[in-house]
């Protein structure tokens, strides 16, 4: 069943024909295969939604994507599929810290992001719920010194939908790791979001197209609510 059309790309749940050539006049058009959602094999990936990192982005940034981020967790909640937070923490002292890597030895002087202290607690706005699950990381990437592999292949997911602060941190790193796995991967572009407007333009419409699907958050809520989902 078809259910949205954006682009190149159309947005089902039931299984899809491989890409393929379709012939338009003496002209070949590349028709992209179908993004599906099968809720079962599927995993929402909200990464780095905390207070801290929230907070760091301006107000009319802010306001919206936590709106988007929202809708989607609800929306994927009511169709069953797993959704895992992926949060950054430290021990008290940060012992995870090496102090030859640059980008978080500088963190660590901030004395941000230690457990228990509510700079590093997920916005209320997208609050975790029973049956979600919670990854703690001490690096940059979702993968990295986590056991979110473990789950994914214990839970037989093989698609992630990713929404992450920021988009040139977390959520590259993720697709990168994640595609390196084969995975199959969408990032949902208003789930995600920057302190650089330029470098997330780039991402969205340069980087993360070779290796995954760049959605809107309305054609997830569309290809998920548009089908009922057992």
């Amino acid at each position: 069943m078809l259910l949205a059309l954006s682009g190149a790309y159309v947005f089902a749940l039931d299984q899809q024909d491989p890409k393929k050539e379709a012939s338009h006049g003496n002209t070949a058009i590349l028709i992209e295969p179908a993004f599906t959602i099968n809720p079962a094999r599927t995993a929402v990936l909200i990464m780095d939604y905390e207070n801290d990192i929230v907070g760091m982005l301006p107000v009319d940034i802010r306001g919206p994507l936590m709106e988007k981020a929202s809708m989607i967790l609800k929306e994927a909640r009511q169709a069953k599929i797993q959704i895992i937070y992926v949060v950054v923490r430290f021990r008290e002292g940060y012992p995870e810290v090496s102090p030859q890597n640059k980008l978080f030895s500088v963190l660590k002087q901030s004395g941000r992001f230690v457990e228990g202290t509510p700079g590093a607690e997920i916005d209320s706005r997208v609050a975790p719920q029973p049956g979600d699950i919670l990854v703690t990381k001490r690096r940059v990437g979702a993968f990295s010194t986590t056991d979110l592999e473990t789950i994914l292949r214990a839970k037989n997911i093989n698609r992630l939908v990713l929404l992450g602060i920021s988009t040139s941190g977390v959520v590259l790193s993720t697709v990168r790791w994640a595609a390196d796995m084969d995975y199959s991967l969408a990032v949902v572009s208003d789930g995600c979001a920057d302190l650089d407007p330029e470098v997330n333009r780039v991402l969205m419409d340069k980087v993360f197209p070779r290796q995954a699907t760049v959605i809107t958050s309305s054609e997830f809520l569309q290809a998920v609510s548009t089908k009922d989902l057992k």
